[in-house]
């Protein structure tokens, strides 16, 4: 199946490792080109340097951004209009599940997780839709079922990302049909350095039992099959899809 994103330029955010290089990965085999974008790491540039030596230099280039700071997102926006000149797709993938289990964090770690997870999706929109709307590009955000459904994850978390749903479908009703704006929401994913590989660390006959209880294929998503949702969800074969929320949680969820 051709996507036709072919030379499309896409800019995924929380690119280092996990979901989002294998978002960045999924959209240069399809032959677009991919701006990897964290806050900073070995890890970033050693996954660039990987991608540039089997997708091109002139296709690949990673950044360094704050995705909660304004000033950090002007800069990178800076970086990519002089680089590209234009953008197509944002896919917006920064998160952190590291909480507390009380009903009600206290406010600095509140606001610490409400930041990472909703406000650096929130201002990663503001910065690039003027980009979006005009290239009619494609808005992309990564949130949970978490935020779908109370699993018992943290409170400040599936809330920060229950916002982040609420944020796409009323953007996509304002800006359609100009620019769509879709979200994928995953359930557990494995890969190493995430928290289910520390979790499978401290315990991982419980973890075995959390997921055969719970999830009906028994298993963990991998990032690349995260990947090739969000792929689909930015081609013109998605291209009468907006305001929608992808699940990909191997049937978990039970109440939609």
């Amino acid at each position: 199946m051709d996507l036709n994103i072919k030379n499309k330029k896409v800019l995924i955010t929380g690119a280092s490792r996990g979901i989002g290089l294998a978002i960045a990965e999924g959209f240069l085999k399809e032959n677009a080109r991919a701006c990897l974008v964290s806050r900073g790491s070995k890890e970033l540039f050693n996954n660039e340097q990987k991608l540039q030596e089997t997708y091109g230099k002139d296709n690949v280039f990673a950044d360094i951004c704050d995705c909660t700071n304004i000033h950090s997102l002007e800069k990178l926006k800076n970086n990519i209009e002089n680089k590209w000149g234009n953008l197509d797709i944002v896919v917006a993938n920064i998160g952190d599940g590291k909480s507390v289990s009380d009903a009600l964090p206290d406010n600095e770690l509140w606001q610490k997780t409400w930041n990472n997870n909703f406000e650096s999706t929130l201002q990663t929109a503001r910065t690039f839709l003027p980009m979006l709307k005009k290239s009619k590009g494609c808005l992309l955000f990564v949130s949970s079922i978490a935020g779908m459904e109370a699993f018992g994850a943290p409170t400040d978390y599936s809330t920060a990302k229950s916002a982040i749903i609420a944020l796409a479908k009323n953007m996509a009703r304002k800006l359609a049909p100009h620019v769509r704006v879709n979200v994928i929401a995953p359930g557990n994913v494995y890969f190493e350095g995430g928290s289910w590989a520390e979790k499978i660390q401290k315990d991982k006959r419980h973890v075995d039992e959390v997921i055969k209880s719970t999830v009906p294929m028994n298993r963990f998503a991998t990032p690349h099959e995260i990947a090739d949702s969000a792929v689909f969800l930015c081609s013109d074969r998605a291209s009468f899809i907006t305001g929608s929320v992808l699940v990909a949680d191997g049937g978990q969820m039970v109440s939609y």
